[in-house]
């Protein structure tokens, strides 16, 4: 065998071996309970940006309606 083929079939040899190692490391408890902690972590922050945005629009409609009224105002107040 050449050289460059060891090297070549080393380094399936040893992906193979990390692969599964991995694959069992993944699939453990210890990383079952980091996937749910980081999920839960994950819901928080959509629920905590999702009541940010409803304040903003509730704000922005509430911003809307007064710019509504002032404009209605103006225009009772040009055409006396």
């Amino acid at each position: 065998m050449k050289k460059k083929d060891v090297k070549g079939l080393a380094c399936f040899a040893g992906g193979l071996l990390f692969g599964t190692a991995g694959v069992k490391v993944l699939a453990s408890q210890d990383a079952k309970k980091a996937y749910v902690q980081t999920t839960a972590a994950a819901l928080r922050a959509k629920e905590s940006v999702m009541d940010t945005v409803n304040k903003v629009q509730e704000n922005a409609e509430d911003i809307l309606a007064e710019a509504k009224q002032v404009n209605e105002e103006r225009e009772k107040k040009e055409t006396i």
